[in-house]
């Protein structure tokens, strides 16, 4: 029933008594005692309301009229409410069946940190015990500096890996996921024996490649002392020897990118404090490369004087890698361009060329070891295919990124991206 339906209604009561009234020589009173009548009937529905509203579960009383109407509708939308927050309390308990059957430790918190839910896992992990630990800040809970500034910090794009809390043998690694106001998603698993691994194979690279080192010199030493006297060598033996000392002075190049590689990872963790002057760095650089490259062109356009807080050698590995890579895949009277500048608050290390360029289907394993994009001219540069790699590691341990723009017949674009000032 529509409200101007009620009002009419009440206009047709009031003429009704008011007409038989009138008959009676009475209409005011006629009118009084309707209307007193009406009012007697709506403070009776009232009741029943109120009392319906105390238990609004049960079916609403059979009420007419406009107050029926309205509590008929009040029913259908509380119904409708129920629904939902049935449905949503069933996707809510799935979602947490889904999260306890998970070996990964899983917490939800608010956007303050107050821990809402955490699994079994999380117990086992973390030492989060579920309902107990509800309606307590995560950060008092969890006792790792390294954690608690990864929270605070509220960059979540790159997963934390921290010691657990008194055994230093033990990691974890924590991703971060927000939604809803400002909620977070954590979840945690144990990253030690992966890391252990990883320590492994670091160690046996780099020991297998400082044992090789000496048997590689003497090689090399006496290959070139027989070089040195060809005129007592039979003609035969001079093109197989050379032969062997390039391949002999190839593999310690190798030996030595992967010795420096282990020792940039060992480093990768370790706060690089040192302020290294970029611009200077690449003036240094450009000296030594017109020493090594003397008919190429290395353009320097340095724009900023900013300074970057990190490993000097490290840094300049990382740069000569990208110059001479340059150099190497671009044609001999072109230029090759390194450019330091400050765009968008961030600082930009570009080398650009315009050589053969990179099909993009290779870019994205480009850092990867010994990924060779063409094996036979990879070869013939006598690269070890370690440069990239190197580069990433050292863009990582600086808090930097490393961006590549390739066109193949066009040139390629190699950019270390450092956070600016007051970044973390």
């Amino acid at each position: 029933m529509k409200w101007y339906t009620a009002g009419i209604r009440v206009a047709l009561l009031i003429a009704v008594a008011a007409g038989i009234g009138w008959v009676y020589g009475r209409p005011l009173v006629a009118v009084s005692v309707a209307l007193l009548a009406l009012i007697a009937y709506w403070l009776h529905q009232l009741r029943l309301v109120q009392l319906w509203l105390q238990d609004p579960r049960q079916p609403p009383p059979d009420i007419h009229g406009i107050w029926g109407d309205i509590l008929s509708q009040v029913y259908r939308q509380q119904r409708r409410e129920r629904e939902d927050q049935a449905r949503l309390q069933s996707t809510l308990d799935y979602f947490r069946d889904c999260f306890s059957s998970m070996r990964e430790g899983v917490v939800i918190a608010d956007a303050r940190g107050v821990i809402g839910w955490s699994n079994t896992a999380a117990k086992r992990l973390t030492g989060l015990r579920y309902p107990e630990d509800v309606g307590q800040h995560i950060a008092n809970l969890i006792r790792s500096p390294a954690f608690n500034s990864y929270l605070e910090a509220g960059d979540y794009e790159t997963p934390l890996q921290y010691p657990i809390a008194g055994d230093n043998r033990r990691y974890l690694e924590v991703q971060i996921n927000r939604f809803g106001k400002g909620d977070r998603l954590l979840f945690f698993r144990d990253v030690s024996s992966m890391l252990r691994m990883e320590q492994i194979r670091r160690d046996f690279v780099a020991n297998v490649s400082h044992e090789l080192r000496t048997p590689l010199t003497v090689i090399t030493g006496y290959l070139g002392t027989f070089l040195s006297d060809t005129g007592n060598l039979p003609p035969h033996y001079i093109k197989p020897m050379q032969q062997m000392t390039q391949q002999a002075v190839r593999m310690e190049n190798l030996l030595k990118d992967l010795l420096w590689l282990s020792r940039i990872e060992s480093e990768e963790r370790q706060e690089k404090r040192e302020q290294v002057d970029i611009g200077a760095l690449l003036e240094e650089l450009q000296d030594e490369l017109q020493t090594s490259y003397p008919e190429r062109e290395v353009k320097l356009l340095l724009e900023t004087d900013h300074k970057v807080s990190g490993n000097y050698l490290e840094l300049h590995s990382a740069v000569s890698n990208l110059v001479v890579n340059a150099i190497k895949y671009s044609p001999d009277d072109s230029v090759v361009t390194v450019r330091w500048h400050e765009l968008d608050g961030e600082y930009h290390l570009v080398v650009e060329d315009t050589g053969v360029g990179i099909d993009p289907v290779h870019l994205p394993r480009l850092t990867e070891r010994f990924y060779r994009v063409d094996d036979s001219r990879a070869g013939s540069t006598g690269g070890t295919g370690l440069g990239l790699a190197i580069v990433k590691h050292v863009a990582v341990s600086h808090g930097a990124r490393l961006q590549i723009d390739s066109t193949p017949g066009r040139g390629s674009r190699f950019a270390l991206v450092f956070p600016g000032r007051g970044a973390h």
